[in-house]
């Protein structure tokens, strides 16, 4: 039995939007539960220590240094594992988050050492799992193998789509058919410039002025724009979804995403754009009602910078 939350005046917009249809905002977030769920961060690392993670997040792999100590020197993985799961500013606030370490304190990494560590959640994901991709390059075809290897597995991926104003086509891992390939909008639902477009997306998020947790105390924050930080709003999302459905396929995962999103609402999605922004609101089982004329209450769960270094 499952049963939503509220959060109210969510302290980064990103939540306010993603849970109504259209604008205005409404000050308020509403959730469903994402128990049970892991979510795999492969980034630059993360700080597990940060309060707002409550003690949820967890090392898992360190290509770079070829350890099991994911520890965060730049930032970023951090501020996507807040977005994707952190009390204050995450959607998915009851999920496990675990960090894999394929970029360095500078933000930088090689293919090698990204597909080490997407070949380790492979082999190691506890499931119902998913994966947030915040990084990206040019194609790569042993990269987009190792990421469809991973959702064959049975893991959900969100991928950024990227930041260069681009058609995404020519970007790994964003052009993984199998994956959820996210843009960026702003607060107006615009798709922003620098967002990367095209047919290989499969929805927008919101991306700008996102706050989030950061690296530097076990209370620090930030605030940044990025697809970087779209796409962990989307691994969010997979983690709600899965935490009442889990045995459901990446592919079940993608579509329900696919199919809850708003239509029509992006302006200027770009050429072959899906025009969706993601919508959580039904990707949670209702609770249990009793029939009409029961006398007894039913018993439900209840739940309470990156621009100029964009990805």
């Amino acid at each position: 039995m499952t049963a939503s939350a509220t959060q109210l005046n969510p302290p980064s917009w990103g939540l306010d939007r993603i849970d109504q249809r259209n604008l205005p905002l409404n000050q308020s977030f509403t959730y469903g539960p994402s128990t049970g769920v892991r979510i795999y961060v492969i980034d630059t690392g993360v700080r597990i220590t940060h309060r707002d993670f409550g003690g949820r997040a967890s090392y898992g792999y360190d290509a770079v240094d070829g350890d099991n100590v994911a520890a965060d020197g730049n930032g970023h993985g951090t501020f996507v594992a807040g977005v994707a799961a952190c009390a204050s500013y995450g959607v998915a606030k009851n999920a496990n988050i675990v960090a894999v370490r394929v970029l360095n304190s500078s933000g930088q990494g090689t293919t090698a050492g990204i597909i080490a560590g997407i070949d380790w959640v492979t082999a190691n994901a506890v499931r119902p799992a998913v994966a947030n991709l915040s990084l990206g390059g040019g194609a790569s075809s042993s990269l987009d193998a190792a990421v469809r290897r991973s959702i064959s597995a049975g893991i959900t991926y969100a991928i950024a789509a990227g930041n260069n104003g681009v058609n995404a086509s020519g970007t790994s891992p964003a052009r993984v058919a199998e994956g959820l390939t996210v843009g960026a909008t702003g607060r107006t639902d615009a798709r922003v410039s620098w967002s990367n477009y095209g047919s290989v997306l499969d929805l927008f998020a919101p991306g700008v002025d996102i706050t989030s947790d950061w690296r530097t105390s076990d209370t620090a924050t930030y605030t940044g724009s990025g697809t970087s930080f779209s796409a962990p709003h989307v691994a969010g999302a997979a983690a709600i979804y899965l935490s009442g459905h889990p045995s459901a396929s990446p592919a079940t995962v993608n579509a329900a995403i696919v199919s809850a999103a708003t239509t029509g609402v992006v302006t200027g999605p770009g050429s072959g754009s899906p025009n969706r922004l993601l919508y959580i609101g039904g990707l949670w089982p209702s609770p249990y009602r009793w029939a009409p004329g029961d006398t007894r209450e039913p018993t439900t769960g209840t739940h309470a910078g990156e621009r100029g270094r964009r990805r």
